[in-house]
């Protein structure tokens, strides 16, 4: 049964599957909150059954229920579809007049048990009839439209089909109803069939990926492959041969009630043949179909009355049983069921390891909602399929929940939920609206970031433009003839790097120590700060053996500066909890030279100061010659270009080009980005230590995704969207849901159970659906933070191709930081954006290693280059 089941949810395989596993567009269980009035009518057997069904919102534990049945003329079963379809639309006419006919929308939810293939919730093709059915013109059709145009004919126009469902889906619904959700649904009644709660990514033949989905089984044409052949006694032979569709359907006719009086007729044919039976009657009676009714085989089973009801049977059939005819009847009869109950309790276990499995759980603890006349005619029933579902799915505990009336209310139940979640998908989809750029949108970011690029480069404009456009005096990117030994220096935190980078023809080498700086240096005199630093270096040459040796300096310095030099930048303000004193406004080179003088280290030879953007573009410039920016994409974000000289309005000279670091994260501190800016942007704005200041920044680094996410969540939580409501202590204190957390969520395949547990630990007690919420949340987020960085980016290189001329440019982006590597989507969902918002440029990225320390040397090398005889 799994491995049918396996190849029922492939794409590849379904075509060829025998359990057909037919998703049912049904992506939720009742969560008490459901209210109103809703239609139901279900397709039965020999009838018609209409019922009004309300919910009051009250944990549906009093559901009120209006019902009435139609007898249906025996012609219908197999006369034209249409007169099908007009005798339930007429039978809802009649039911509606019954009930004063009232006039306001009323949402209909259809029962049609037979096998459909659903592409919606309200749009269902018929696959095959059974059960008797064979009305022409159907099969192929859908049964919604088919339902629908026929209540239009009776002029029901406010009545509208939502959902269309089998009856094991109506069971499983119903048993949802009493406060604890029911994900699994047997049928044991005229067929068989199940359902059951399915991860939506394995559900290949929906387009659903995340979140689960209800499916139909079908289980019942399981082993018309075959499968069954070993288990296949003769008497099921010879039940199969007389049906009317020979070789399919085997499981359903080893099982269901259609079946199972017959199997017993058999049995006591061939016994009474062998003389073990009714010995000295005439048993021709025996040879006569469907003399032996399931209902009788079920009455005989029962303990008190069982014999009489044998004795009454066979009598009745002419037989003239002795006490031990009706003795060994009666054990047939719990042979045949029993076996029926065991099959059964087969298809559940193989469902429910199916699910402990998908959901990658040790234990799995389930509901499992039961009806059919054999669960209910049968008490032993329901106690063979416990133990012995027990006993092949042991890592699993199923209770088994009797439904009451479950098709019906279990009908209304699926059109409330529906409509539930329409409700709440636009209320979400408004609440998020703002934060879902359209093409539009990004297309005037790019155009907003070119002008202030413009701005920044002019010399007149520079003072009033959010992009700073930072000259850094770096003229050109590693071109390989670059050699020999250089030192780098990494400060831009509380942990600095050493490093001495051997460049040589094919291979760079690299070694390096890692020193901290203390709290009281940090924030204490500026030359103890440098002195420290100086100390370190003379540490880290000491034990590389190159004390003797005066090699040029690479300095990335990770604060704001003005660049006046290669080696010349002068220090605007300390970050990152550094304040020490006596070094804003100074020149930060001058200050590491004055440190050496002082420690008498005079082997030190500052060559080039620069920021992590521009060692990123260096760090990749030597793999990449074409790597030409720099991009920064974790804490915060910036980037940088190489600019032709020309247009650096900031610096003296017409020839080549210099690199601009752009300070990209104040981009929009002019207010000229406030209507991209939400509510929510808003609120965690105002609570940074620099409100009003990197504007850009806020929107898409890692210090301020779990922020945005947190705010949007408690709004999801007052509008009573998540959470049921509940108020979340836990989720008003302030970065408590880091950026990690949305790379975690957003992976691929990765179980809702594991973001349950995510929020479980911030005592957020989430629902399935809930954890889908938040997901969705954190990719909306997430995604808006990629597709800006791209409007940005490209900016850039539609700038860089203009500036040279070309129609078509190839440029490659040196990428630094935790975001961008450690998110599973944002690299993906950036390159794809920049692709649609810059088509005439080709834009390689290639991922730094060791941008900041390695950067920094190779600018050294570069400026180096050449000055050697």
């Amino acid at each position: 049964m799994l491995q049918a089941m396996r190849k029922g949810l492939s794409r590849e395989t379904h075509a060829q599957a025998n359990v057909q596993m037919l998703p049912t567009y049904i992506c939720s269980t009742p969560d008490g909150t459901e209210k109103g009035d809703f239609l139901v009518v279900e397709l039965c057997q020999s009838h018609v059954r209409t019922l009004w069904v309300t919910l009051l919102g009250d944990g549906n534990q009093s559901p009120q229920v209006k019902c009435k049945i139609f007898d249906m003329p025996g012609d219908i079963m197999q006369g034209k579809g249409e007169a099908l379809f007009d005798f339930i639309a007429q039978c809802m006419c009649q039911f509606l007049t019954g009930l004063g006919s009232p006039q306001h929308r009323l949402p209909l939810g259809f029962v049609f048990p037979f096998s459909c293939r659903q592409t919606r919730l309200d749009k269902a093709e018929l696959i095959s009839w059974s059960k008797g059915f064979s009305c022409s013109d159907v099969e192929g059709k859908d049964v919604v439209q088919l339902l629908q145009a026929a209540i239009n004919k009776q002029e029901l126009y406010h009545v509208e089909v939502v959902a269309v469902m089998n009856d094991t889906v109506g069971t499983m619904m119903t048993c949802s109803m009493r406060g604890q959700p029911c994900e699994v649904a047997l049928i044991a009644g005229t067929g068989t069939n199940s359902c059951f709660m399915a991860e939506a990514q394995q559900v290949e033949m929906a387009e659903e990926t995340s979140g689960r989905m209800c499916v139909n089984t079908e289980w019942g044409c399981f082993g018309d492959d075959g499968t069954l052949s070993d288990i296949l006694t003769p008497y099921d032979q010879y039940v199969d041969q007389e049906s009317s569709n020979p070789g399919e359907k085997r499981f359903e006719k080893l099982v269901g009630s259609l079946y199972l009086g017959e199997i017993v007729r058999h049995v006591l044919t061939s016994l009474a043949a062998e003389k073990v039976l009714f010995i000295g009657s005439n048993v021709a009676v025996l040879r006569t179909k469907d003399v032996l009714k399931t209902q009788q085989v079920l009455e005989i089973i029962d303990t008190e009355e069982g014999m009489a009801k044998a004795r009454a049977a066979l009598d009745t059939l002419g037989l003239r049983p002795s006490e031990r005819d009706c003795c060994r009847v009666q054990q047939i009869c719990r042979a045949v069921v029993s076996r029926a109950a065991a099959l059964c309790a087969t298809g559940l276990a193989a469902i429910l390891s199916h699910m402990c499995q998908s959901r990658e759980l040790e234990r799995l603890v389930v509901n499992v909602g039961v009806d059919g006349e054999l669960y209910r005619g049968y008490t032993r029933f329901g106690e063979i399929l416990q133990s012995v579902t027990g006993l092949l799915a042991p890592e699993c505990m199923a209770s088994l929940l009797p439904s009451v009336d479950g098709t019906g209310q279990g009908a209304g139940m699926v059109t409330a939920v529906t409509l539930r979640l329409a409700a709440q998908r636009r209320e979400v989809d408004q609440l998020l609206a703002p934060l879902r750029l359209s093409r539009a949108d990004l297309e005037r970011v790019q155009a907003l970031m070119r002008r202030e690029m413009e701005l920044g480069l002019g010399c007149q404009t520079n003072a009033n433009a959010s992009v700073r456009m930072l000259p850094t005096y770096v003229r050109s990117t590693p071109d390989g003839t670059e050699r020999g030994e250089f030192l780098a220096l990494d400060l831009g935190g509380t942990n600095f790097r050493v490093l001495v980078v051997r460049v040589a023809q094919d291979s760079i080498h690299i070694a390096s120590e890692v020193y901290v700086i203390p709290t009281t240096i940090m924030q204490g005199p500026g030359e103890a700060l440098f002195d420290h630093i100086i100390e370190c270096i003379m540490d880290f040459q000491l034990k590389q053996d190159l004390m003797e040796h005066v090699l040029p300096l690479g300095f990335t310095f990770s604060f704001p500066c003005q660049q006046l030099g290669l080696d010349k930048a002068v220090l605007l303000s300390w970050t990152k909890g550094f304040s020490a004193t006596g070094c804003v406004g100074q020149d930060v080179v001058q200050l590491l030279q004055e440190a050496a003088q002082r420690k008498q280290h005079l082997g030190l030879k500052v060559v080039a100061v620069v920021n992590d953007t521009v060692g990123t573009m260096m760090s990749c410039g030597y793999d990449d010659p074409n790597c030409e920016i720099g991009l920064i994409v974790g804490t915060g974000t910036n980037a940088c270009y190489m600019e032709e000289m020309k247009n650096v309005g900031t610096v003296k000279g017409e020839q080549g080009r210099m690199c601009i670091n752009m300070e990209w994260g104040a981009f929009g501190d002019n207010g000229c980005l406030d209507d991209i800016f939400t509510d929510f942007d808003r609120l965690v704005d105002k609570k940074t230590i620099n409100a009003g200041k990197q504007r850009f920044e806020k929107l898409i680094s890692g210090m301020y995704l779990g922020e945005i996410v947190r705010h949007i969540l408690l709004a999801l939580v007052e509008k009573q969207l998540l959470f049921r409501g509940k108020p979340c202590p836990k989720l008003q204190t302030k970065d408590i849901f880091p950026t990690k957390f949305l790379s975690t969520i957003e992976i691929d395949g990765l179980a809702l159970r594991q973001v349950q547990a995510i929020l479980q630990d911030l005592e957020l007690q989430a629902s399935f659906e809930d954890s889908m919420l938040v997901r969705e949340v954190c990719q909306t987020v997430s995604t808006r933070a990629a597709h800006l960085c791209a409007a940005g980016l490209a900016a850039v290189v539609e700038k860089m191709r203009e500036n040279r001329g070309l129609a078509q440019l190839a440029v490659t982006v040196g990428v630094d930081g935790t975001l961008y590597k450690m998110h599973p989507h944002f690299s993906q969902h950036l390159q794809h954006m920049l692709q649609e918002l810059a088509p005439n440029c080709t834009v390689t990225f290639l991922q730094s290693e060791d941008g900041s320390g390695k950067g920094a040397a190779l600018v050294a090398a570069v400026a180096c280059r050449g000055t050697k005889p």
